[in-house]
């Protein structure tokens, strides 16, 4: 049964509804549909939750969907021209602070034509350097035992952690 809405003569109401109708079509690409989307919230003020129901998906998905619009444009155009698909986008935004390995992803999947799968092993490998990287940062105890040994030694001191020790 298909639902009437009386819009009258209200343009706002009008755009909004032509907007929603243009995210529901079949055709549109996954960049498109997140412009929508990005539209609806900044022209109508709508939440995700508001969104999404209106086109009959859930938050999460319209939320997902607008992260896509954080990736670089060259990423954006492969979406656009499916060169990549959408479900490498997930690693590809794993790695949005790290521009440089973002961007090596990126040309692994499109000329070695990497799977989703691999995309993902490959970002989280990568996320997971970087957390370990972390951990080996000196502590505010390991530099202040730097600097008795220094005085203590009469010469500057570096201690580096390590994985095994330091």
């Amino acid at each position: 049964v298909p639902v009437i809405i009386r819009v009258g003569d209200d343009p706002m109401m009008k755009l909004e509804l032509a907007l929603i109708e243009n995210v529901q079509r079949e055709d549109l690409n996954p960049v498109e549909r997140a412009r929508s989307f990005a539209r609806l919230v900044e022209e109508f003020k709508l939440t995700h939750t508001q969104i999404g129901q209106k086109v009959g998906k859930s938050r999460e998905y319209v939320s997902n969907s607008l992260r896509l619009l954080a990736m670089p444009q060259e990423l954006l155009d492969a979406l656009s021209a499916g060169k990549i698909n959408e479900g490498h986008t997930r690693p590809l935004l794993m790695l949005a602070t790290r521009p440089e390995e973002q961007m090596t992803l990126f040309k692994e999947i499109m000329y070695r034509k990497i799977s989703v799968r691999e995309a993902e092993r490959i970002a989280r490998r990568i996320a997971v350097e970087k957390s370990r990287k972390k951990e080996l940062l000196p502590t505010p105890e390991l530099m202040e035992i730097e600097k008795h040994l220094g005085e203590k030694l009469g010469t500057r001191v570096h201690i580096q952690k390590s994985e095994v020790g330091g």
